[in-house]
Formats: structure tokens, sequence, C-alpha cells
């Protein structure tokens, strides 16, 4: 008799242990699935220069703090901004570990917006 229920039980412990396996792949999934989409996104430039940049450059690229350059009156392409962003330049700290490619790419392209 004691068999029975100790088979018993360890069936149910096996199946109650499947469901909550089946339910934390279930919401891994959606995880992983939501990161994917959130990740083909494209960044917003604007608001990561808001959130990173302003200190120095100011809202719209003229503050100078630090040295920070002038953006509306800066002649560099989209690939040496890119350049400077990623790796810093004198003062100015780089966002290589703070910022991905396509976010550094993004505060990028958004600083020649910025340009009279």
């Amino acid at each position: 008799m004691f068999k029975k229920i100790n088979t018993a039980l360890f069936a149910l412990f096996l199946g109650i242990g499947a469901c909550e396996s089946a339910a934390e792949k279930t919401s891994q999934q959606e995880t992983a699935a939501n990161n994917i989409s959130s990740s083909t996104e494209k960044p917003d430039g604007m608001a990561i220069f808001r959130q990173h940049c302003v200190i120095c450059h100011g809202s719209d690229g003229n503050l100078g703090l630090n040295g920070a350059k002038h953006l509306p009156e800066s002649v560099l392409p989209l690939e040496e901004r890119i350049n400077i962003i990623t790796n810093g330049k004198n003062l100015m700290t780089p966002f290589r570990s703070q910022l991905n490619p396509e976010e550094i790419q993004a505060v990028a392209a958004y600083t020649l917006t910025l340009k009279k």
C-alpha cells in the first residue's frame, strides 16, 4: 500500500514539475520574443542625446561645457561623429561601454540635424 502511495506521490510531483517547467519555458520564450521585438526597433537618437549628451553639449548642441564642441557648427561627417562618440576625444568620455553601436549611430545621426 505504501508503495502505491509513494508511486502516486512521485507521479504527482513529477507532473507538477513538468507543468512548472512548461510554464517557465513559455515565460522564457515570451521574454525572448519581447527582447527580439524591442531590439528590432530603431534607437531614438534625440532621446539618447538628451539622456547622455545635453549635460555638456546642451539641448541645441551649443552649450560648450568642459570644452564640448558646438555641434551646429561641426563639419564632421557621420563616420567621424560615430568614431568620437564611440571612442571619445580630449575630455569627451567614450560611450562604447554605455551605448550599443546602433544607439551610437542614432546619436551621431541626430547631431547632424543640429546643423544650422
